[in-house]
């Protein structure tokens, strides 16, 4: 069986004794190769959401759960996160700033994480994710810092210019994938 307090408390050890993500991926990566275990501890995922499993200045660490086919458009973290999936799939792209020109970045390159994969993320690095899934997609999200809390970047979807991060909205986002997903009273009245 997947132990939740042991593994909150293995990443604050591996923070507290190097603050990278090098010590922190091990752990990530143990969690998600028993993807059962894990399930049966923290439930199978039944809705979108950012759910807190730990929150401090120096480390947090969400279950994040993507809705079907939702996408989050460019954004940094300012921290180094590493990202474990333990149900469904999440595709990433990878963009770079760009010095000229009228956009502000350009993809860069990509990578698909299934079921068991474990990504780590540069303070630096800027990403979008896409759940591309007719299915819920489910991920163990480790961040050196405070996620909710550190100032932060993202990117406007069409012209790609640079904007501060909107936390507000990009939880909405997760809330809008409730409302898609989830039958109307109407609807579950008919079955």
């Amino acid at each position: 069986m997947f132990d939740m307090e042991r593994f909150i408390g293995d990443c604050a050890a591996a923070v507290k004794a190097d603050p990278t993500h090098k010590t922190v991926r091990p752990i990530v990566e143990r969690a998600v190769s028993d993807p059962t275990a894990l399930l049966n501890t923290i439930g199978e995922p039944v809705a979108a959401g950012v759910n807190k499993i730990c929150h401090r200045p120096d480390l947090t660490i969400l279950n994040l759960v993507w809705g079907k086919r939702m996408t989050l458009m460019p954004h940094n973290h300012n921290m180094w996160a590493v990202i474990g999936i333990y149900t469904g799939r999440e595709d990433n792209i990878f963009w770079r700033r760009l010095d000229e020109g009228p956009c502000g970045l350009e993809a860069a390159g990509a990578k698909t994480l299934g079921v068991g994969d474990v990504a780590p993320l540069g303070a630096d690095i800027i990403h979008s994710v896409t759940n591309p899934l007719d299915k819920l997609t489910g991920a163990i999200h480790v961040y050196g810092g405070d996620f909710f809390a550190e100032h932060r970047s993202e990117w406007e979807p069409e012209s790609l210019t640079e904007q501060t991060y909107d936390v507000a909205k990009n939880m909405a986002l997760f809330e809008d994938c409730l409302l898609y997903t989830s039958p109307s009273p109407r609807d579950r009245q008919k079955s």
